[in-house]
């Protein structure tokens, strides 16, 4: 028993890994391949794409969002949970970073069920909830830039259906939230952001301390 989380060594995280993770071949190349590139560590972590997998799974998600692709790494890993006619909107500004992630989605057969839009995510939201689809969206999953996290978030919240998850990834900032010699704006973005959620009556809340901090806000 402990009262609070363990400490996750090197050794340990290997463990975890070797015991729990069932990462199919092509999330494992994927992720290999991003791990060759500038700015790789904005790829999520292989047990927390796993852990989202699960979450859409336990959800019995049809339709999800995602800010932020990077490489589609976790991405894939939500097209591969969704049943066939489940449907991702995945929301980035990079033509380069998601053209590697096209060809995994192809590779893997479900670049079907991914619907890329690129352009500001704020403006895709937005088109989305003016469209008539607010309140349809299952699970959303927000990975893009700090300073937005709070307006993504709004938005996210009017798309998504009573019931439904956001997961918000980066909340523990790789523990500069609690060090004030980091005055940056993305880090006090977070800050605020994680203030804001501990007084939203409109979600039940758990900050769960997977890879870099992963906020899950169910919409009540």
């Amino acid at each position: 028993m402990s009262m609070k989380t363990i400490q996750i060594t090197d050794d340990l995280y290997d463990y975890l890994l070797s015991v729990s993770l069932r990462e199919p071949e092509i999330l494992r190349e994927l992720r290999e391949e991003t791990s060759t590139m500038p700015r790789a560590n904005m790829q999520i972590s292989p047990e927390q794409g796993q852990f989202m997998a699960l979450l859409i799974e336990l959800l019995g998600a049809q339709k999800t969002l995602e800010v932020g692709v990077f490489t589609g790494y976790s991405a894939l890993w939500t097209a591969l949970a969704l049943p066939p006619a489940g449907r991702l909107v995945a929301c980035d500004i990079n033509p380069d970073w998601t053209a590697v992630a096209q060809r995994y989605w192809q590779r893997a057969g479900v670049a079907n069920k991914i619907d890329l839009r690129l352009g500001p995510a704020i403006q895709t939201l937005e088109q989305l909830i003016e469209g008539g689809e607010a309140g349809t969206f299952d699970f959303a999953f927000i990975d893009a830039q700090k300073e937005e996290y709070e307006d993504y978030y709004q938005r996210s919240l009017e798309l998504l259906r009573p019931g439904g998850l956001i997961a918000v990834d980066n909340v523990l900032r790789n523990g500069r939230v609690i060090d004030p010699s980091f005055t940056d704006e993305d880090t006090g973005a977070i800050r605020d952001f994680n203030l804001a959620r501990l007084e939203d009556e409109r979600v039940t809340l758990s900050m769960v301390p997977i890879a870099d901090g992963l906020t899950l806000a169910r919409k009540r």
